[in-house]
């Protein structure tokens, strides 16, 4: 396939922004419960701010994909069949349970609602951000379902699609939420730095088995297929066409496997490796400079990742234009 840096761009920035509010609540949930220390409430909306301009930068790099910016709603209609039209709709509503929770904050306006038989007190930030997690998590499965779903491109139809849109969405908004409370709350470090870690290695261990999978897998098209020729060795040895079309455009991405090869190996490192060493680092030091550092080395090697998840999922019509792919 033929990766589009807009695409790539929303899926790992709206990822970073969904991670980081789910740091957030979790600080929360823990807070309410007595697990970790209460926090002033400019922590939780400097947050949200934080989460909610990744969210609109993703948004943003969405528009460079349409054809037709200008009716970009009416990618919504399709809401009851189609996964995108879904990730349309859980989107803004996520952004808007949000920007409610961050606003609550801000404002300072968290009355107790209720009280748990525990004694834990239930507040309007609680419910507000329950409901924003609830939707942070629909949408990763919207994103994820959106190639997930395809079963004509075998590598992406998998449950592991999603799973790795969660964990590495989830490991990426854990690590910046760490840098952040090096700076805004210091005793929340090594909690959130040590969950960065622990879902890193997940991502990895996710990484690695969608990897495997796709290794071993065996198309269900073959080339005489492909063309309906009936031979046990045939070749192309032309193109075919006098230039090139849409679908030797589209579909290929147009380099060589050396460098696909090279571009895994980074995402490998940038991605997981030197995180994992960054955040051992920022645990022991609690500097928001190595935090940053392992978030920044973490994003590059992501947008690495994504470009790969596209580049090496194989379209059936390639096997039909041989001398291209």
């Amino acid at each position: 396939m033929h990766p589009a840096f807009s695409v790539i761009f929303l899926t790992t920035l709206i990822g970073v922004g969904q991670g980081i509010f789910l740091a957030l609540f979790t600080v929360e949930s823990y807070a309410a419960f007595g697990l970790l220390p209460v926090q002033e409430d400019s922590y939780y909306a400097i947050g949200c701010a934080l989460s909610l301009l990744f969210l609109i930068a993703g948004l943003i790099a969405s528009l460079f994909h349409l054809g037709r910016p200008e009716r970009a709603w009416r990618s919504a209609a399709q809401w009851r069949t189609s996964w995108l039209s879904r990730e349309v709709v859980a989107l803004p509503a996520f952004m808007g349970a949000l920007a409610l929770y961050g606003l609550a904050h801000l404002i300072g306006f968290n009355p107790t609602l209720t009280t748990l038989p525990s004694g834990t007190p239930v507040t309007v930030t609680l419910i507000l951000g329950t409901g924003a997690t609830l939707l942070a998590f629909a949408l990763f499965l919207c994103t994820g379902m959106i190639y997930a779903c395809l079963r004509f491109i075998q590598a992406w139809h998998s449950p592991l699609t999603v799973i790795n849109y969660v964990l590495f969405g989830g490991a990426s908004g854990f690590t910046l939420a760490a840098a952040h409370a090096s700076i805004a709350a210091p005793d929340l470090v090594i909690f959130l730095a040590g969950w960065a870690l622990v879902i890193t290695l997940l991502g990895l261990t996710g990484w690695l088995a969608s990897r495997t999978r796709n290794t071993r897998i065996k198309p269900k098209s073959t080339l005489p297929t492909a063309i309906g020729i009936k031979h046990p060795h045939i070749a192309q040895a032309s193109q075919g066409l006098m230039g090139g079309s849409f679908n030797t455009r589209e579909f290929f991405h147009g380099n060589t496997q050396k460098m696909l090869q090279g571009l895994q190996g980074f995402s490998f490192v940038c991605a997981f490796v030197l995180p994992t060493v960054l955040l051992v680092i920022g645990l022991s030091s609690a500097s928001s400079g190595w935090l940053l550092t392992a978030f920044i080395c973490q994003y590059a090697g992501l947008l690495a990742e994504r470009w790969l998840f596209f580049a090496q999922a194989r379209h059936p019509q390639n096997l039909y234009y041989q001398a291209v792919a």
